[in-house]
């Protein structure tokens, strides 16, 4: 039996310390994993995997005892959390209240005006 499987059934006991155990011997495959996921995103999305990693990870040991029946189970779970945020967080970007629909404008092509001096503002 793997110290992942270990941890995971004494998470399903309610042990209050599986979770800490458990997160530096998933932390790299959960990060392969969002790397992975992210890969399939648009090119302008701003999440980041280490950022996506943490959300799935609040999300799968923020319920009160989680079940997972084994390690194929928990990262399924994962995956599927982190699916969950991406598309989430799309919708979010897309929202009316957050500028979806309107057109980008590059600040490069924007022409600014030079500040007034000041000596010219006492005259």
């Amino acid at each position: 039996m793997s110290d992942v499987t270990r941890i995971l059934e004494a998470a399903q006991k309610g042990d209050p310390n599986a979770a800490n155990e458990l997160l530096p011997l998933v932390y790299d495959e959960l990060r392969k994993l969002a790397v992975a996921k992210m890969a399939l995103e648009r090119p302008d999305q701003t999440l980041q995997p280490t950022a996506l990693v943490h959300e799935a990870w609040l999300r799968l040991v923020g319920k009160q005892n989680p079940q997972w029946n084994g390690r194929a189970h928990f990262f399924g779970a994962a995956a599927e959390a982190m699916r969950r945020i991406l598309i989430e967080n799309a919708r979010r970007k897309r929202a009316q209240r957050h500028g979806g629909g309107q057109a980008k404008l590059d600040i490069q092509t924007i022409e600014v005006a030079e500040p007034a001096s000041m000596t010219s503002c006492w005259r």
